[in-house]
């Protein structure tokens, strides 16, 4: 796309996330795969998502987003996040490119880079990148325990 058809991805997120698949390569095959495995998945939505949080718990460079200020974890605000990690494990698994979830990736997306207030501040890229690699992992981890060797 040269620099004068550049539209703002908030503009088409559609558009954009199509985009975003086809240059990762993710393709029909994969999407039928994902489709077939997300039970496999969603059957773990609660172990996967304690586990996560628990991590950012054990690191003070992560807890600092998830504590209260006398320091102990809120967990209230956890188990919200917790809930909207699993609608968005729900939601990946489907592959639901549709209006309502890539404008709420897009949501999730500025909330986790652009907000300077609640607990912590804003969240360095970095975390963001490992959060999303600890995921990966857990997911990896999940399917190659749970599914049978198709050698």
């Amino acid at each position: 796309m040269s620099e004068a058809e550049h539209v703002h991805p908030g503009a088409d997120m559609e558009r954009f996330v199509r985009e975003q698949m086809a240059f990762v390569g993710l393709g029909e095959v994969d999407i039928a795969l994902i489709r077939r495995t997300a039970p496999v998945v969603l059957e773990h939505e609660e172990a996967l998502t304690a586990a996560l949080y628990d991590h950012f718990l054990a690191f003070p460079a992560t807890a600092r987003f998830f504590v209260r200020e006398d320091g102990s974890p809120d967990r209230e605000r956890i188990e919200r996040r917790k809930h909207s990690l699993g609608r968005w494990l729900r939601e990946t698994a489907a592959v639901a490119i549709d209006q309502g979830f890539v404008y709420y990736l897009l949501g999730v997306a500025l909330s986790h880079s652009h907000r300077e207030h609640g607990p912590g501040g804003k969240i360095p890229p970095q975390l963001m990148v490992g959060a999303m690699s600890l995921t990966q992992t857990a997911l990896a981890s999940l399917l190659e325990a749970e599914l049978a060797d198709a050698r």
